[in-house]
């Protein structure tokens, strides 16, 4: 076995391991461990059948699967897994954008704190929905330049459409904060210890794995500078989610603090669908009666999705 298998395969273990821990899905935590063995005794290299085949290659070996194939690339091309990172509570994304060719520490930076995202795959979404253009310093030129470099080191040539767009509805996001937020206070959740902002290494941070139909999806507090900087650590909850097939992606829900969404719980990006959800009319928003009556009427718990599945 090389060393680069070695490396990966030890990692895939890792990432059971702290799922098992984390009380996910078993069937997520097997998926992991088969694909570690399939690297362990495979008689190549994976940099020399990526190479060869691409992604494709990876993902046709027993037990990878396109998921595994795309995270197997990440550590192939950044010698990173941000899935990793984030089981560990290691995750910097300022770190992981910085290699990015074209973005700087000063930019890197920027775009963390404009967009909310921390992993590759979440600002290739970013980059390809327009997001990314509208960060200051970015433009559409340099986010163009941005996808072709995330593609790259993702292992293909771009983001199909349908992936770029598709994402859990905001009532199963709101239902995942709930139940995050619920089990988080009545200390249901297992707990890890973030590097950043945590210099006495205190297992602070809980940690929820769940599932709604097809959607895997994992929930934390953010712990982000400017979570931080406002007092949020508590309140802004990150809500990572994927598919088997790769479709992967992230949004903060945040208790919003003014107009006519003010006091209920909020997926940033997604306001508009959180009204609807709320049962807000969209013809009596200029009107600021009509905001404080519908205050008033409105419940003050997120819609529940249906079929809203269980702690895992």
């Amino acid at each position: 076995m090389t060393a680069t298998n070695q490396l990966v395969a030890d990692r895939l273990r890792e990432a059971a391991d702290l799922l098992e821990q984390q009380a996910a899905n078993p069937f997520r935590v097997r998926a992991y461990r088969e694909a570690a063995q399939t690297v362990a005794a495979l008689g190549q290299g994976l940099a020399e059948i990526y190479e060869r085949d691409g992604i494709e290659g990876l993902d046709a070996l027993p037990g990878v699967g396109p998921r595994i194939a795309a995270a197997i690339v990440e550590m192939l091309r950044t010698g990173r897994w941000s899935q990793l990172d984030r089981l560990r509570g290691s995750l910097d994304a300022e770190r992981l954008f910085r290699a990015i060719p074209g973005l700087g520490p000063a930019l890197a930076r920027r775009v963390h704190e404009a967009l909310h995202v921390d992993t590759l795959p979440a600002l290739e979404v970013a980059a390809h929905d327009g997001r990314l253009a509208a960060v200051p310093g970015i433009g559409p030129r340099r986010a163009a330049g941005l996808r072709a470099a995330l593609a790259a080191m993702l292992g293909r040539t771009r983001l199909r459409p349908r992936e770029a767009a598709e994402e859990p509805p905001v009532a199963v996001l709101l239902d995942v904060d709930r139940q995050y937020r619920d089990a988080a206070a009545a200390g249901r959740l297992p707990r890890i210890a973030p590097r950043r902002f945590n210099p006495e290494g205190r297992a602070w941070l809980p940690i929820l794995h769940t599932e709604r139909d097809h959607w895997q999806l994992t929930a934390l507090f953010s712990n982000t500078a400017r979570a931080h900087e406002l007092g949020k650590t508590q309140d802004w909850v990150v809500v990572y989610f994927h598919t088997d097939t790769h479709v992967e992606g992230q949004r903060t829900v945040v208790t919003e603090t003014s107009g006519r969404l003010a006091g209920r719980r909020v997926v940033r990006g997604r306001e508009s669908e959180c009204r609807v959800a709320y049962g807000i009319p969209e013809s009596s928003q200029g009107s600021p009666s009509a905001s404080r009556a519908d205050r008033k009427k409105a419940p003050k718990s997120p819609p529940r999705a249906q079929n809203a599945g269980r702690l895992t």
